[in-house]
């Protein structure tokens, strides 16, 4: 497997999701770093550049929204892709006008993740 640079923060409450949603990454050489909450993720180090960030709305505490708010406010600009197990039009909306560049409803079609994951980090190399 050849590395990229490129890293993936997987933000899921569900461990099953973190695993498969890191393996997936890893298989196309993408660096992958989970995290069970947006407060452990926000306590770690992290980077911006070739970065992207996955995470699951509904989390008990804080949640995907509740990350993209923070986020937002600190003024951080890693990509983020939000997945879900209900696609609500109104959580869709807000997560959109909170910068979610891509909303997925779990289970995940693979490839579709990749490609959205590949896309927002050159896109946010792009902007740079």
């Amino acid at each position: 497997m050849i590395k990229t640079g490129k890293v993936v923060y997987v933000i899921d409450d569900d461990e099953s999701v973190r695993k498969s949603f890191a393996r997936l990454l890893r298989s196309e050489g993408l660096e992958c770093q989970t995290f069970s909450s947006p407060e452990e993720f926000l306590s770690n180090s992290r980077q911006e550049k070739n970065a992207c960030i996955v995470a699951d709305i509904r989390m008990p505490g804080s949640t995907g929204l509740d990350l993209a708010e923070k986020l937002n406010s600190s003024g951080m600009r890693t990509p983020l892709i939000v997945v879900t197990a209900s696609d609500e039009s109104q959580i869709r909306e807000y997560a959109h006008g909170l910068g979610a560049i891509a909303f997925f409803r779990k289970p995940v079609d693979d490839q579709a993740l990749l490609d959205a994951v590949l896309w927002a980090i050159a896109k946010r190399k792009q902007n740079d």
